[in-house]
């Protein structure tokens, strides 16, 4: 093996999946306010949606080609291999949004509107790769300002007089239906870990695990000419 392929096949087969693992894993943790304990919360339903939607968008945007990942003439083990690395990037993709996304709430379910339209609104767009991983990149940094930084320094039990009266307006705006959970501000670090890792990721992830596979098999997949008989 070249040292070129040997390369690949570590990104491909090693520290992609390492790096996805660790962001399904990081995605639900949260440190508690008051005792620091470590705590796991589990993905909502809504994030394994939202992560459908996502998958759908890597492949219409080119990040992703289903075709070349899983090929009936590669052998089993890699395409079993292959399998368990979509899975992973779905696992992940949901734990990146469990991680920016508020526990429970009004809050909630403002920002699994967001997520849901700019994800069902970005399915009839025309994205490329770097156009795309751009996209996901703001998308995803927006949500973890507006949770980890704008609301959490909304606390009262954090803040200063000045967060006190602004959660209190926020309050009486939503009518008492804003109920977000205090955590500690690690929760915030390990979360901004968690997206970066995860858009890193992203960026590891090749359209096809062996380079030029997919230009075969767009290359297999579109109708060839029929020949021309003479005179």
């Amino acid at each position: 093996m070249t040292p070129g392929r040997g390369q690949r096949a570590f990104v491909h087969y090693v520290l992609l999946p390492a790096v996805l693992l660790t962001v399904a894993l990081l995605g639900g943790v949260r440190v508690a306010a008051g005792s620091r304990a470590l705590l796991f919360v589990a993905p909502p339903l809504v994030t394994l949606v939202l992560a459908g939607l996502l998958m759908s968008l890597f492949v219409r945007g080119g990040l992703v080609r289903p075709g070349a990942w899983v090929r009936a003439d590669q052998p089993l083990l890699s395409n079993a291999s292959h399998i368990l690395t979509l899975a992973a990037l779905f696992a992940a993709s949901a734990q990146a949004f469990n991680s920016v996304l508020p526990e429970q709430g009004l809050l909630h379910w403002l920002f699994c509107f967001f997520f849901l339209w700019t994800l069902w609104n970005n399915q009839f767009s025309s994205f490329d790769p770097a156009r795309l991983l751009r996209s996901l990149a703001v998308l995803f940094g927006t949500a973890f300002a507006l949770k980890h930084m704008l609301l959490a320094g909304m606390r009262p039990v954090e803040g200063g007089w000045m967060s006190r009266v602004a959660a209190a307006l926020l309050e009486g705006a939503s009518l008492g239906t804003l109920d977000v959970p205090a955590f500690a501000p690690a929760t915030g670090y390990i979360s901004f870990f968690t997206i970066a890792l995860y858009v890193g990721g992203l960026m590891l992830l090749p359209p096809s695990p062996v380079p030029g596979e997919a230009q075969e098999v767009l290359r297999l997949d579109e109708p060839r000419a029929r020949p021309r008989l003479p005179g």
